[in-house]
């Protein structure tokens, strides 16, 4: 409720000083108030008793006495105040009723705050272009998707940002399987392995497919993938991913893999393109690039899937390339944290910096004069600075320490540390979720399980006009509306146990209640066209007409309560970077107008309410900007 207070600021500093209480920081101390039967906003009195020698209950009684007085001399206070009382040391102030429908059905562009200027740049996903998403990579991308959503709601320039590593060992490996292994070679090794063969017939032969090296554009890089994360096969003969392209080369990587283990030819191969990769080499960055693409577009794939696209790709060679990542190192070489290990390897000492135990060397350079992931990092971010006013990564628990080692070594080279949200990492009953142990939910297997699941639901549900085609269109948005909103619901630091009970759970306190809510709210207008009226008029006839809410119903108060708190809600998730904010509130204008529904009709007797199909509307704007904002798909019928 902060309009609510900013219309009473003036009001309560007058009052206070009155009291004897002016210059104490009681804005800091407005808080909602503890129950939404007491008022909207509380102001605890307890730190006021000590100044005045008065008890808590007599100094709020006081300036309630003082509020409610002001109001029979002023209009503008009466109508924004409904009543000011006291309460076990507290001062309850309630909004009016009036005063909120006022500001719902008034704005300009409801859901949406004006254009700040800001250029946001988020960082997310980048996971290393090896094998398909499973549950836990798919974090990231939803948490960075949410927030780059939200920013745009907020009225800020956002640009969302995919940094491929194009260089490590990682591709290195996919890139030497796909240049000496057969696919009968790659049958032969999974089955030794004791794992199925499932090679698709078209599989490349040895020898690199025929892709771009330039098919991506500038893009940002692998940060975000679980330590010792290594894909596993696609599966069985009844995989029906065999064909695309991440889940079937993945199986290349993983053959090369064991390998590379048994073999340590394989090993100096690999290290020896990877080298030359980090030198800038063009012909072996082409030739990972030939190798990682058809993976990354598989990736990309599934994440459309879930409504999640980037405005840029950046290579991680470029900045090699470039002659970024030589500036950086000649930067690092002049800190005064500078060292050189025995080996000729160049480090920063970050023990007097708050890093402790056997991290404290921060190594930077080679002793052959290569560069290391995290120098191609620290030039990206310099990079990454040029490009906006505001920077945001998302990465995994597992990178704090690197987080922290690169903005040290950010500060050395003159240039200020991104902000960064860490996620926990998504668990299965029976331990955390890695590739490497079998262990895992494909993001796809989850999308396809939840459109089944959903269309089951919407079967029930079957209304005459829907044919087939529909309904499963809408088990489409119905099954990844769920999946997402499941995981954004939770703080990001909060790890949780993934179980499909809960992922796809399509009762109160899910998407597809969410979805629902806007549904209905459709629903009215379109009962309306139908019949004749237009909806628009009758909208604009409220808003020059003046209304009673003397007797409002409870469901009509509370959603005018959940709708002026909703800018303010939005400000916060953005500015704190905590996206699960913005979905409990979506999900309470949920539940809000659900109770709106039940208690205020807008069609009675074949008479409309202007007054609740204003209302209505503006709820239905703010539902389809909260399912635009969480990756929703607000479904206008269901």
């Amino acid at each position: 409720m902060e309009r609510l207070v900013q219309e009473l600021t003036t009001h309560l500093g007058e009052i206070l000083a009155e009291l004897g209480l002016a210059g104490l920081p009681w804005q800091r101390m407005l808080s909602p108030a503890r129950e939404v039967g007491q008022g909207d906003v509380a102001l605890p009195c307890f730190p006021f008793a000590k100044i005045t020698g008065k008890a808590p209950d007599l100094i709020a009684a006081e300036i309630a006495a003082a509020l409610e007085a002001r109001k029979s001399g002023d209009g503008d206070l009466a109508a924004c105040l409904d009543s000011a009382t006291a309460l076990g040391g507290y001062l309850n102030l309630r909004a009016a009723t009036a005063w909120m429908a006022k500001s719902a059905t008034d704005k300009q562009s409801i859901g949406h705050l004006p254009s700040s200027g800001t250029k946001v740049l988020i960082e997310h996903t980048s996971a290393n272009p090896n094998g398909p998403f499973h549950v836990g990579r798919a974090r990231n991308a939803i948490i960075g998707d949410t927030l780059v959503r939200l920013n745009r709601l907020a009225g800020n320039e956002v640009r969302a940002e995919y940094y491929v590593d194009d260089m490590g060992k990682q591709v290195g490996i996919l890139a030497w399987a796909m240049n000496n292994l057969t696919p009968e070679k790659v049958d032969e090794v999974l089955q030794a392995a004791g794992r199925e063969s499932n090679t698709p017939a078209d599989a490349p032969a040895g020898a690199l497919a025929d892709t771009p090296a330039d098919a991506l554009a500038d893009t940002p890089a692998g940060n975000a993938v679980e330590s010792g994360d290594e894909p596993s096969e696609g599966g069985g003969e009844a995989n029906p991913w065999v064909n695309k392209p991440d889940h079937q080369r993945v199986r290349w990587y993983q053959a090369a893999n064991i390998l590379s283990d048994e073999d340590e030819a394989v090993d100096v191969e690999v290290g020896e393109m990877v080298r030359l990769s980090e030198e800038g080499d063009d012909e072996v960055l082409e030739r990972f690039a030939a190798a990682y693409q058809p993976v990354l577009d598989g990736m990309l794939e599934t994440l459309t899937r879930l409504g999640i696209e980037y405005d840029t790709f950046t290579r991680e060679s470029r900045f090699v390339s470039d002659g970024s990542v030589g500036e950086v190192m000649a930067k690092l070489a002049a800190s005064p944290l500078h060292d050189v290990a025995e080996n000729g390897a160049h480090y920063l000492e970050l023990g007097g910096r708050g890093i402790t135990g056997k991290s404290t060397k921060f190594f930077y350079q080679r002793g052959d004069g290569s560069s290391l992931y995290a120098t191609r990092d620290v030039a990206y971010h310099q990079w990454k600075w040029t490009q906006c006013d505001r920077l945001v990564n998302v990465l995994g628990e597992d990178h704090k320490l690197q987080s922290k080692q690169v903005a040290i070594a950010l500060g050395e080279v003159g240039q200020a540390a991104p902000e960064v949200v860490f996620y926990s990492f998504i668990k299965l009953p029976e331990g955390k979720m890695s590739t490497r142990h079998g262990r895992v939910v494909y993001m796809d297997d989850l999308l396809e399980e939840a459109k089944q699941q959903a269309y089951a639901v919407v079967e029930k549900l079957r209304r005459d006009e829907l044919d087939e085609s529909a309904m499963w269109e809408i088990a489409e948005a119905v099954g990844r509306s769920a999946v997402r909103f499941n995981i954004i619901k939770v703080a990001p630091e909060k790890g949780f146990t993934f179980r499909w009970e809960d992922a796809l759970a399509f009762e109160a306190g899910s998407a597809p209640f969410i979805m629902y809510s806007h549904a209905r709210a459709c629903a009215i207008g379109r009962r309306l066209a139908s019949e004749g009226h237009d909806v628009e008029a009758f909208v604009a006839a409220y808003s020059h007409q003046p209304a009673d809410f003397a007797a409002a119903p409870s469901g009509l108060v509370e959603l005018l309560r959940v709708m002026e708190t909703y800018d303010e809600v939005l400000a916060k998730a953005v500015a704190e970077s905590r996206p699960h904010l913005y979905a409990k509130h979506i999900l309470a204008l949920a539940n809000a107008y659900n109770g709106f529904y039940r208690d205020c009709h807008v069609i009675q007797g074949g008479q409309v309410n202007q007054m609740h199909l204003a209302i209505s509307e503006a709820a239905r704007e703010m539902l389809h900007a909260g399912c635009e904002g969480l990756g929703i798909i607000p479904l206008d019928s269901m």
